[in-house]
């Protein structure tokens, strides 16, 4: 047999074996499809990739988190406060400085009682906590009418500062620096007062404030 019959006849066979290949392999490549069919019921993919359709916040896809119970009201702080003055405090030691704060704060219910307290620690948090426990063992209860009025006029010297208050009917509240703010948190109406001191200290007119209201007498 020549050469050149000799390829016709490789080729011939190379070309049945590649024909009968694919039919051979045709089961298992059933049998392969099959397998994945099984896992067809996977939940399907949400945005961004997750399945379940759940975003960052839980829930159904784009919605939001469902809430467990009503919105919880804040409970209502016994007294309102207010801080007056706050100041860094600077002491001079052997190792260097050392920082504080000093605070101090007007706390009251504005139906009568009312208390004016300092506060110092190294922290400005520690130093209201600090301020309002003072100011609660210094409260005093206000003598006033059912409109919230003073019985009569005061006048009061305390420290460097001079504070008079005098009622007023109608005219509301007239006050300023740190008495008009101890006057509100007693819940007093219709007064006028006067500092006739010129000191600055908001702690010393607070306290002068408080004093004055001590002297009242139903």
């Amino acid at each position: 047999m020549s050469e050149e019959k000799q390829q016709e006849a490789t080729t011939d066979v190379k070309s049945d074996t590649a024909v009968k290949t694919p039919a051979a392999a045709t089961p298992a490549t059933g049998a392969a499809t099959d397998a994945p069919a099984a896992t067809t019921d996977r939940a399907p993919r949400g945005p961004r990739g997750r399945r379940g359709g759940n975003d960052r916040r839980g829930g159904a896809a784009g919605g939001r988190r469902p809430r467990r119970g009503g919105r919880q009201e804040r409970a209502k702080p016994e007294f309102e406060q207010k801080i007056i003055s706050i100041r860094r405090v600077t002491r001079v030691m052997a190792g260097g400085r050392r920082f504080s704060f000093s605070v101090s704060m007007v706390i009251g219910d504005k139906k009568g009682k009312v208390g004016v307290g300092i506060g110092k620690a190294g922290d400005t948090q520690l130093a209201i906590e600090k301020a309002v426990r003072d100011a609660k063992k210094h409260m005093i209860v206000v003598p006033m009418d059912k409109f919230s009025r003073i019985p009569h006029d005061v006048h009061v010297k305390y420290a460097s500062s001079e504070v008079m208050i005098i009622p007023a009917a109608g005219r509301g509240l007239v006050a300023g620096s740190s008495v008009r703010t101890v006057l509100e948190h007693a819940g007093v109406k219709d007064v006028t007062a006067k500092l006739f001191s010129r000191s600055k200290n908001k702690l010393n007119n607070a306290r002068a404030a408080v004093e004055a209201l001590k002297q009242l007498k139903k």
